[in-house]
């Protein structure tokens, strides 16, 4: 009988702390947009090795074009804040979900590898904006991977005016991240296992929401997140299919990208979060130096992993700054970002 009641005492308390969770992240100011991300104009696309991809389009068809390419276990409705801004009235946005992610079909061949993720963002490109117009590109995480090793093996200039890297790495991803490292264990032994672990295609675990928000909290994002930012990539992750997640996973334990970066021959802009536990600041500041420039970098204060989410007035604001640059427009004065922030140019 005892243990009957402490079982009932902890299945009550945990249904307790479940419906608090729910109503902090239904009060979160953020809820309502994160809730009803908008939809755009649906377009499949066909991969270089058959693969069909999904994509949409946002905001006027005579504008100019911003392509945005989402991080690993993401989706394309991860760009929502962007998506709602930037396609109002001045930008035509492609959003296009990565093989596996999303409503983008899995590879027949299983191939997640990084060369694979490349050709994606030529396809995106020829299937989804008109021929002879060069596009913004603009990666998160793995985006941004994918657009650097699209450089590799496809003509930049040609097909793209400008390229925003976010919170991002080209190299030395599992060695570098701060998430978790036993200060004895020497890299050749530490890599090895953090990719055996990053690549293991099991379901994520049924956490109370109240653990698992803790974890994601402290994983991929800063101090200042709200519980329904948290909330919206958690569905993202768990929407992600096991072994999706494990193999870009395995692709990037390995990856080095690191001399494509010369490749991007254009205007640039990269983002780093000051509090990023998965691709610190000094990843930024390596690939700042890799680029051939003009290269622009932006360290956002109090920002973890998931910039756009987190920041979204500042990115839109240096988004639009990297477009109008391209164009030939005024550059705007980003002191209006954040009067904290750490700026550099290269």
């Amino acid at each position: 009988m005892a243990l009957a009641g402490v079982g009932g005492l902890t299945a009550t308390v945990g249904w307790a702390l479940e419906r608090r969770h729910v109503k902090r992240v239904a009060s979160d100011p953020d809820y309502p947009v994160l809730s009803a991300p908008p939809v755009g104009r649906s377009i499949d696309v066909p991969a270089l090795d058959g693969t069909v991809l999904h994509a949409e389009v946002f905001g006027p068809e005579d504008a100019p074009t911003i392509v945005l390419a989402h991080g690993w276990t993401e989706a394309l409705r991860f760009w929502v804040h962007q998506i709602a801004d930037l396609s109002r009235q001045d930008f035509r946005v492609v959003a296009y979900d990565l093989r596996g992610h999303g409503r983008s079909l899995k590879p027949p061949t299983g191939d997640y590898s990084i060369g694979a993720l490349g050709d994606d963002v030529e396809a995106v490109l020829r299937s989804c904006v008109a021929p002879g117009e060069r596009a913004v590109l603009v990666g998160h995480s793995l985006g941004a991977m994918s657009i650097a090793s699209w450089a590799e093996r496809h003509a930049v200039t040609e097909r793209a005016s400008a390229v925003g890297l976010m919170c991002t790495g080209v190299v030395d991803l599992l060695t570098e991240q701060l998430v978790f490292r036993p200060p004895r264990i020497p890299v050749a032994v530490f890599r090895p296992i953090s990719a055996y672990v990053l690549g293991a295609p099991g379901t994520i675990p049924a956490f109370s929401p109240s653990l698992l928000d803790a974890v994601i909290r402290y994983v991929a994002f800063g101090p200042t997140a709200g519980p329904a930012q948290i909330s919206f990539y958690e569905r993202m992750l768990r929407q992600c299919p096991p072994d999706v997640r494990a193999g870009t996973a395995a692709a990037m334990s390995n990856m080095d990208l690191l001399d494509a970066l010369s490749q991007l021959t254009i205007p640039a802009l990269v983002i780093a979060g000051s509090q990023d536990r998965l691709t610190p600041p000094s990843h930024a500041r390596r690939i700042a130096a890799a680029l051939p420039g003009p290269v622009d970098v932006v360290e956002l204060p109090l920002t973890g992993h998931m910039a756009p989410l987190e920041r979204p007035a500042e990115v839109n604001y240096l988004l639009r700054d990297l477009a109008a640059h391209t164009r030939g427009t005024a550059v705007r004065k980003r002191d209006g970002i954040d009067a904290a922030q750490v700026r550099a140019s290269t």
